[in-house]
C-alpha cells in the first residue's frame, strides 16, 4: 500500500532581494529541513519552494526520492481528474517568500505568449504555461500591485518633473498608459535620476492624496539606485499596498506587480516564466516592448486586488478559511488553531500540500496514521487523504489544492 501523505524536504533560495538569516520565515522554515544546519545571519534567505517544479524541487523525506518521480509511479495518488487535465503532477507552486527590499518590477506571460517565449527560448522560459497568482500575507506585507485608476496617474503626470513624458492624445486611456509606461521604462539612468530628484524635492503637497510617493522614492532609491527606471513605473503608475497577516492578493497573469517587503504564503500556477523590467541589474532585464505589449490593465484600482477569504466548507469544524482565485488550477486553505483547537477536513479528492508556518500540533490521516507537526513541516497529501488536525499549543498551516 502506498502512503498517501509524505513528509517533504524542500530547498531555499537565496536572492539577493531575500532577509537575513533568522529575520527571513522562508529561512526559518527551511531551517527545519533535515541537514538543513544553522541560519547563516550574512546570507539571504529567499524562498522555499514546495512540489515538483524541476527548478528547485521537493524530494519524498522516507525515501530521498523526488515528489515528481513518485507520483509518475504512483498517478493514483492525484487521481484521474488531475491526470487527465495535467498528467501525474501538482498543477500548482507554492512558496514561502522573504524579501527585505523590492523584487523586479514584473509580469508573467499569459498562456499564449509562454508558447511563443519558450519556442524561442526554451532556456529562458521553461515551460509553455501562465503564472497567475496569489500572496497572502505572514507578516506586514507592502506591494506594488496593478495600475493605478487612470483619472489619478492623469493627475500626477501634471508634476512639473513629469509632464514631458504624456504622449500626445485626446483622452488618457489604457493605451496611453502603455505608451506612458514604454516611455518611463526606456528613459536613459540620468533622465532617471534627474527626474526622481526633482521629484523628491517637490512640495509634499503636489503630491494629494499619493503623500507616500516621497518616501517611497527614498526607499527604493537606497534599495537600488535613483537611475533603475522601476522606480517611476512603480512610485507614480502603480497601486502601493499594505497587508496585514492573512489578507491576500491575487495577481493575474500579464499584471504588473514588485512586492516591497514582508513574508508571504505564495502560490501560482505552475510555471515559472517572467519578465523583467526593473529593480533588477540592467544586463538581466527584459525587453521593453515586449514587456508593455504584454501588459495588461487589470486590476486598475487597490480593491480589485484584494482576494477576499471566506469560510471554507471543506473545514468540518468551521477553522478553516479558503482563498480562492478566479483561476482553475487552485485554491489554498487557511487553518488557524488556538490552544486545545482541532479542525478536520473532508476529502478533497484533489492533490494538495501542506505547509506548517506556526506553532505545533498533531495531524491524524484517514488510514490510521499519526504526524507531530510543527513549524516548518512541509506534506504532500493524496486526493483520497482525510485529515485532522489538533493542537495543545496553537497551530498555524496553509493546504494548497488542485481545483478543476
Amino acid at each position: 500500500m502506498v502512503d498517501g501523505v509524505l513528509q517533504l524536504v524542500c530547498e531555499c533560495k537565496h536572492d539577493p532581494w531575500g532577509k537575513l538569516g533568522k529575520d527571513s520565515l522562508a529561512g526559518r522554515l527551511w531551517s527545519h529541513m533535515p541537514n538543513a544546519g544553522e541560519l547563516n545571519d550574512s546570507e539571504t534567505y529567499s524562498e522555499m519552494w514546495m512540489g515538483t517544479y524541476p527548478t528547485v524541487p521537493s524530494r519524498v523525506r522516507a525515501t530521498g526520492e523526488s515528489l515528481l518521480e513518485h507520483l509518475k509511479k504512483n498517478p493514483d495518488l492525484v487521481g484521474e481528474s488531475v491526470c487527465s487535465r495535467y498528467g501525474p503532477d501538482i498543477p500548482f507552486l507554492p512558496k514561502i517568500l522573504s524579501f527585505a527590499k523590492a523584487l523586479p518590477l514584473q509580469i508573467h506571460p499569459d498562456k499564449k505568449l509562454a508558447e511563443q517565449l519558450h519556442e524561442k527560448n526554451p532556456e529562458k522560459f521553461g515551460d509553455t504555461n501562465h503564472k497567475p497568482e496569489i500572496a497572502i500575507a505572514l507578516s506586514r506585507f507592502e506591494a506594488f500591485v496593478g495600475f493605478k485608476r487612470l483619472g489619478e496617474i492623469a493627475e500626477l503626470m501634471r508634476l512639473k518633473p513629469l509632464e514631458a513624458f504624456v504622449p500626445e492624445h485626446k483622452n488618457f486611456d489604457d493605451e496611453v498608459l502603455r505608451q506612458l509606461c514604454t516611455k518611463l521604462l526606456s528613459l536613459p539612468p540620468e533622465t532617471v535620476s534627474k527626474t526622481v530628484t526633482e521629484l523628491q524635492n517637490s512640495p509634499l503637497s503636489d503630491f494629494g492624496n499619493d503623500y507616500r510617493i516621497p518616501s517611497l522614492l527614498r526607499r527604493l532609491d537606497e534599495q537600488y539606485s535613483k537611475s533603475d527606471n522601476g522606480i517611476l513605473v512603480a512610485t507614480i503608475l502603480m497601486n502601493y499596498m499594505i497587508l496585514e497577516p492573512g489578507e491576500a492578493l491575487c495577481v493575474p497573469a500579464d499584471s504588473i506587480h514588485a512586492y516591497l517587503s514582508g513574508d508571504i504564503m505564495e502560490c501560482m500556477a505552475r510555471s515559472d516564466n517572467v519578465l523583467n523590467t526593473g529593480f533588477c541589474p540592467r544586463p538581466d532585464r527584459d525587453d521593453v516592448e515586449l514587456f508593455a505589449q504584454a501588459l495588461t490593465f487589470r486590476p486598475h484600482s487597490p480593491e480589485e486586488s484584494i482576494l477576499l477569504k471566506k469560510t471554507s466548507q471543506i473545514g468540518l469544524k468551521g477553522r478553516s478559511t479558503e482563498y480562492a482565485p478566479p483561476f482553475s488550477e487552485f485554491n489554498v486553505l487557511g487553518v488557524n488553531l488556538s490552544p486545545q483547537e482541532a479542525e478536520a477536513h473532508r476529502i478533497i479528492e484533489s492533490p494538495s500540500i501542506v505547509v506548517v508556518t506556526q506553532g505545533s500540533g498533531t495531524m491524524n490521516v484517514g488510514d490510521g496514521s499519526v504526524h507531530h507537526i510543527k513549524e516548518g513541516n512541509v506534506y504532500f497529501a493524496a486526493r483520497d487523504a482525510e485529515l485532522k488536525f489538533s493542537t495543545d499549543k496553537g497551530l498555524t498551516l496553509y493546504r494548497a489544492y488542485a481545483t478543476f
